[in-house]
């Protein structure tokens, strides 16, 4: 097994920080769409962050799961970063953005239902047809339950993985707060997905939002990564026998360096956590088959 890795979502207020503790950063994530029309000294700049660390490519407007085409301009763009940074691999969300020429401005969950499925299916397909290698896809954290759904999360979410060549990138966080937010149980979601399938690791933290007795959890990228987030992580490790990317995402709200860095470090005990009780178990799982 190739070694698991560990880093951090570039943001520029984290800028000094992160290029001055690269040598406890394994990979560095930086959000695509920032750089779709960035200016030539700041393509510059992602460049030579490139030369200096692995990075990888996350997107947030495509809308891969629409029955709406991703737009080809959209994706020319991807391409063109791509060729440019040479990234490790690239990611976009599982949601939709647009429809009927309409922009929502933010991600959302779609229903549920074979049409959204193989709407993404054939998006995927489209977008390693273009830009030259499948994204990695990322589930999304939803404050109501998709309107028209005919089944739950883990059962649409394999159906995508199980049929396209797209890997999945497990946002744990999202996850908690979905289970939190609908009743279900996060690791029986776990155990219910192809867990050889997953590739990357979103790890964050979130605030609770609403009037007492009908309170949802907010996946807002301004908090620290709660408790539970780190079990899931390790429950995941103890299950995958493939490397993990880990990467932790913040977008405001800023602590020191230092506090990011030890929730990294936190994230690294979680998975060798995972991966210890996952060689633990496995003499009695040999004895058993």
């Amino acid at each position: 097994m190739n070694a698991d890795r560990f880093g951090i979502g570039w943001r520029p207020r984290l800028a000094a920080g992160i290029l001055s503790h690269l040598d406890r950063l394994d990979v560095v994530e930086v959000i695509a769409d920032d750089y779709f029309h960035a200016a030539r000294d700041q393509r510059r700049a992602l460049r030579t962050l490139a030369a200096q660390v692995p990075i990888t490519l996350h997107g947030v407007s495509l809308g891969m799961a629409s029955t709406v085409p991703v737009e080809a301009k959209r994706l020319g763009q991807m391409v063109r970063l791509c060729e440019e940074v040479k990234p490790t691999f690239w990611s976009e969300h599982l949601a939709f953005v647009r429809g009927g020429g309409i922009e929502i401005g933010h991600l959302a969950a779609p229903p549920r239902t074979e049409a959204t499925i193989e709407g993404a299916l054939a998006n995927l397909a489209r977008a390693k047809r273009i830009v030259g290698v499948a994204p990695q896809v990322e589930n999304v954290a939803t404050l109501i339950e998709p309107p028209g759904s005919d089944r739950d999360e883990a059962a649409w979410l394999s159906a995508i993985i199980r049929n396209s060549e797209s890997d999945l990138l497990l946002d744990l966080h999202n996850l908690h707060a979905n289970a939190l937010n609908f009743g279900f149980d996060a690791p029986e979601f776990i155990a219910r997905i192809p867990i050889e399938r997953v590739a990357t690791i979103h790890l964050a933290g979130g605030k609770w939002i609403g009037p007492q007795g009908t309170q949802r959890l907010l996946d807002d990228h301004l908090h620290d990564v709660p408790d539970p987030v780190y079990e899931l992580l390790a429950a995941v490790a103890a299950r995958a026998p493939q490397a993990l990317t880990v990467i932790l995402e913040r977008d405001g709200n800023f602590p020191s360096i230092a506090s990011l860095l030890a929730q990294v470090d936190r994230a690294r005990e979680a998975v060798a956590r995972g991966r210890a009780d996952s060689r633990a178990l496995l003499p009695a799982r040999e004895e058993a088959a």
